[in-house]
């Protein structure tokens, strides 16, 4: 199996057409070869004429741990390239930014999962090409996710840095096969170029989107292992609220909770009684944590542990976003004034709940809030928007 930018670099008809033009990278850690070259190494070596570089969230190095820390330009001390930050002053690239090469390589390894920012960074690319003559190429890499589909749509005016547009949390889609989206859904004028993956098979165990033969690289600071990357899509929505997402522990985002005033065995039990088909695919182990940093810090949290791995993962069974839908209910039932959603900026949204942000729009936390709400409220409508979603993308998929 080959990453796109492994076939870029093996294949000279790939590179012809970047002769004589001024390359740009859009990379992060973990843009890297298959022999772990970090593609903007990889590109200069191959002898390309790369004249600047792009960070996005976190940074070109990675180093940047929560939401809205933000990274400042530099000049690359070993090439004396400007890097551009595109999670700092800005988030789209400017004029100046734009103006500093021809063909724009995008080569960021995705989660799969709408609110992870690359997703956006790639539509605010296409945007600041769109109508300028320039050239944007997606270098594919793998959704570690796989193709399973679930969530609610974003709904129109919720757009956000972690909603570019109408899609589901879980997309199912490579951000080579995400781009080719957005330039038919908003009608860009781009010059647009896919390097497919070559061997790439979703549907596959044990891995299921991730090669068994890749090493994971971090993308993120908090996306340690596959198993975060599967989680991601339902664990992601604690962000939005006061419960601990395992920020400041060694395996963040991989639990549905972490609180010290909440019996996580008895929420356990709750969501067993009221959906416990929608715990299928996983296992979910109690367990205690106490954060170095972040929510809760240096206090003693109870906590439910997500396992979508090995032996007790399930492929077409788990659904990330309904498990934690499920949690933020039982948790609800249990603790009918527990203070759930968190009211504070969230990726430089001021004015709706973060919750609402991340879900683009406030279908779940209705839900969530509604005693009267049943489990097949919540999946008739994100039955019915997964649906449309795999009909809306199904002539876009480059790995049948």
């Amino acid at each position: 199996m080959k990453n796109g930018i492994d076939r870029l670099l093996a294949e000279a008809d790939l590179r012809k057409p970047l002769e004589g033009k001024r390359v740009a990278l859009v990379a992060h850690p973990a843009s890297l070869t298959s022999d772990l070259m970090h593609s903007l190494d990889a590109l200069i070596a191959a002898g390309l004429n790369v004249t600047s570089a792009f960070g996005p969230q976190h940074g070109l190095k990675g180093d940047k741990q929560d939401n809205m820390v933000e990274t400042a330009d530099e000049i690359d001390p070993q090439y004396g390239i400007p890097i551009f930050s595109l999670y700092g002053e800005v988030r789209r690239p400017s004029g100046q930014m734009m103006s500093t090469a021809d063909v724009f390589l995008f080569d960021l390894q995705d989660l799969g999962c709408r609110i992870y920012t690359f997703v956006t960074t790639l539509l605010y690319l296409l945007e600041a090409a769109s109508g300028t003559g320039k050239s944007v190429w997606v270098l594919d890499r793998p959704n570690p996710a796989g193709r399973p589909v679930e969530g609610t749509l974003l709904l129109s005016g919720q757009e956000s840095f972690v909603g570019a547009g109408p899609m589901p949390m879980r997309h199912g889609l490579t951000l080579g096969e995400m781009g080719q989206w957005f330039v038919r859904h908003f009608g860009l004028d781009v010059d647009y170029r896919v390097i497919e993956m070559q061997g790439w098979k979703p549907n596959e165990g044990p891995g299921f989107g991730w090669p068994e033969d890749r090493l994971w690289i971090n993308p993120s600071p908090n996306a340690a292992n596959l198993n975060m990357a599967r989680a991601y899509a339902g664990t992601v929505m604690l962000e939005g609220t006061t419960l601990s997402e395992g920020r400041g522990t060694t395996r963040p985002l991989e639990v549905l909770f972490g609180a010290p005033d909440i019996d996580a065995t008895a929420v356990l039990a709750e969501m067993n009684r009221v959906a416990p088909d929608w715990l299928a695919g996983c296992a979910i182990r109690p367990c205690w944590f106490e954060p170095t940093f972040h929510k809760h810090a240096g206090t003693l949290c109870s906590a439910l542990m997500i396992h979508a791995e090995g032996a007790f993962y399930d492929h077409a069974a788990f659904r990330p976003w309904r498990l934690q839908a499920l949690a933020f209910k039982a948790i609800r039932n249990l603790y009918p004034d527990y203070p759930i959603w968190r009211d504070f900026p969230y990726e430089y949204e001021l004015e709706r709940l973060a919750i609402d942000v991340i879900n683009g729009g406030p279908a779940l936390r209705e839900w969530v809030d509604d005693p009267a709400a049943k489990p097949g409220d919540l999946d008739a409508l994100a039955s019915r928007d997964e649906a449309a979603w795999r009909d809306e993308v199904s002539n876009l998929l480059l790995y049948p």
